[in-house]
């Protein structure tokens, strides 16, 4: 860009000579250029074709297909090293995955051999379409929670079992669908409407909700409610007092510090991470040999009972696309599907960070997604990756996806041969494992800090959080998102201004309340917008600019205004209605004297703006700058030549008489 011209600026006595440039629109680009490049922008920022620019026919294919299944892509070179790694972070997490696979289909009102079910066939798909080394998958405390108590609302699982079976599979079907939905089409953000705030409130109110749930096996009640909320549970808790067993309850404290130990140890000393995996497979064992030989059904302790041998079993037949519960189904798969990919793309993002290799989100969508799907039809309900067992997958050494495969086959094979060892597993100590599990999910530092830098998110999270401890899991969820939502759209509708002001000795111009030195220029008001003006702000971004020149106009020794200076680098997009607040705005600036003046618009911003001036008489090249600087220089410099023509013709009138 080259100068057109120079001028001087008459400021503190001190003329400073400043070369002036040009504004000028970006280069010419059809409507559909625009449109390609908007949509690769929208959908592709990650460009995922480059990789195939100029390769041969044969190279593309391969690329092809290790970009859909990327086991391809790191089976070839795999090693027996990388085996015994996986092996046996494999088998460690498979320790963690049988224990908490039956404990979690209780908590989502399922049959305990679904929970394993979910832990076979789905950690095979993700395998081979995962892209994440540590993920470790399968059921999970927060999706098998709202899955459970959103049918239950409908369908009760007691009294109608094979009903709410088909229910559950029906719902992971569609989840699976809505989660590949995403990764196809690349519409991941969605899911981004999920603040970290939010999350951090849901995932506590959920731990709490569920921890409660758990007092119906910790303290033996047989009569417990079927609400998830905070009252109507220790309502029910202090009602069947007369059913506590205090041989239930003696039990589930010693396993729960046992394991709460466990946990602790882990998280003080990391390389002992196998304590706190292996500590609830162990406390089944011990609990299972326990009841077994005190007979503990008689004392009132109550075992799951028989479980079914076998691999899974074709569910395709259970599907239920009709009736009057497809509603209840699909929105029960939406939710649950968006909260369980938030989930397990956070956690497969955590560790790649940790260990710097790349996760592709979209990819991860879809290989969730179809796992889900596949697993709909194999007798499994929604998995995803679990945040403890991946952070268990970790710290043993995992180095690619087949310690997911290792952990598939140990639970196959528990399924086959070892099944009839959990006839006597006691439900107490099931109930420990979940609370256990679900306390790493109330993250009080992360609370801290999100009050510390910013309260409205602070207020969000608390909305999550009692959302879901008073009202519904699902309900508080869609009420703190509604808040972040109504969050986003203040920001769009009320844009912030700031008032600018030169720092002395500069020609830089930042915002006046921000910096203290920064001064004032007579008969200059600099504004700054920053945000795109558009239909939805035009409105307040006018009222707010006209009350700047009202406040202006009191303050006396500024009063003589001359020009308005909007620096518009933020500005980065505009609309129609945009356009009309700059011709609605210079209309009534003219009228009280002052000529608007616009400093930096971006390419589409100037690129429109001139499309609108077919007169040439709305934005004029003299009221168009690159810098603040160079505006105030050039029309200080004007408004001095005027000053002195001024004074000259009166000096002539006054000879002349």
């Amino acid at each position: 860009m080259e100068p057109n011209n120079a001028t001087s600026m008459h400021s503190h006595c001190v003329d400073i000579t400043m070369e002036v440039h040009q504004v000028v629109p970006p280069p010419y680009k059809s409507t559909l250029q625009k449109f390609k490049a908007r949509l690769k922008e929208t959908f592709f920022p990650d460009d995922p074709l480059r990789q195939f620019q100029g390769q041969s026919l044969n190279r593309k294919l391969i690329l092809g297909a290790q970009y859909v299944f990327p086991i391809l892509q790191w089976g070839p070179n795999y090693t027996l090293k990388l085996f015994k790694s996986d092996f046996v972070s494999g088998l460690t997490i498979a320790s963690l995955a049988i224990p908490q696979g039956i404990s979690y289909a209780k908590l989502a009102n399922l049959p305990p051999i679904v929970g394993l079910y979910s832990s076979f066939v789905p950690p095979l798909v993700y395998a081979v379409l995962g892209s994440s080394r540590d993920l470790a998958v399968g059921p999970v405390s927060i999706a098998s929670l709202v899955m459970g108590s959103m049918l239950r609302q409908e369908v009760s699982p007691t009294l109608d079992p094979l009903l709410f079976l088909q229910l559950a599979f029906t719902s992971t079907f569609f989840a699976g669908i809505f989660q590949a939905s995403l990764g196809i089409l690349r519409l991941g953000f969605i899911i981004d409407f999920l603040s970290k705030a939010i999350l951090i409130g849901f995932m506590a109110g959920a731990a709490i909700i569920v921890s409660l749930q758990q007092l119906k096996s910790l303290l033996g009640i047989t009569h417990f409610t079927n609400q998830m909320g905070l009252i109507p549970v220790m309502s029910s808790v202090f009602h069947n007092i007369h059913e506590w067993s205090w041989q239930t309850i003696l039990m589930g404290i010693c396993f729960l510090v046992l394991l709460l130990l466990a946990r602790q140890v882990s998280i003080r000393k990391p390389k002992l991470f196998w304590v706190s995996a292996g500590a609830p497979l162990v406390s089944v064992i011990i609990s299972t040999l326990l009841v077994f030989a005190i007979k503990g059904q008689k004392h009132g302790i109550s075992v799951i009972g028989k479980l079914q041998q076998g691999i899974n079993p074709p569910s395709l037949n259970m599907l239920r696309f009709h009736g009057t519960y497809l509603g209840l189904v699909m929105k029960t798969g939406l939710i649950t599907g968006i909260l369980s990919l938030t989930e397990g793309i956070a956690v497969g993002r955590t560790f790649a960070a940790l260990r710097n290799y790349k996760v592709d989100g979209n990819k991860e969508m879809i290989a969730i997604g179809f796992m889900n799907v596949v697993g709909s039809s194999t007798s499994c309900y929604v998995t995803t990756g679990a945040f403890s067992r991946s952070a268990v997958n970790n710290n043993a050494g995992a180095k690619t996806a087949v310690s997911n495969i290792v952990m598939s086959v140990t639970v196959m094979v528990t399924l086959l041969f070892l099944m009839p060892l959990f006839q006597y597993t006691p439900n107490v100590v099931l109930g420990a494992i979940i609370v256990t599990a679900v306390i790493g999910l109330i993250d009080i530092p992360a609370a801290i800090h999100i009050w510390r830098i910013d309260k409205f998110d602070f207020i969000v999270m608390l909305v999550a959080f009692f959302g879901v401890i008073f009202i519904s899991v699902q309900l508080g969820l869609a009420i703190a998102v509604g808040l972040s939502t109504f969050k986003i759209l203040l920001q769009i509708t009320r844009p912030k201004t700031v008032m600018l002001g030169k720092i002395p000795g500069t020609d830089i111009y930042r915002n006046l309340d921000q910096y203290k030195e920064a001064e004032r220029i007579p008969g200059f008001l600099i504004l700054s917008i920053e945000a795109p003006i558009n239909f939805a702000n035009i409105t307040y971004l006018n009222e707010r600019t006209l009350r700047w020149i009202e406040e202006e106009d009191n303050i006396k020794e500024h009063s003589n205004l001359r020009y308005i200076i909007l620096e518009m680098s933020a500005v980065s997009a505009i609309d129609t209605s945009g356009i009309s607040f700059f011709r609605e705005l210079k209309s009534t600036l003219e009228k009280k004297g002052v000529e608007l003046v616009l400093v930096n618009p971006l390419g589409e911003v100037i690129e429109k703006l001139k499309k609108a001036d077919e007169d040439n008489d709305f934005i004029r090249t003299d009221n168009l700058f690159l810098t603040v600087g160079e505006a105030v220089a050039s029309l200080s410099s004007t408004m001095k030549s005027q000053s002195s023509t001024m004074t000259e013709g009166a000096q002539t009138i006054v000879a002349h008489y």
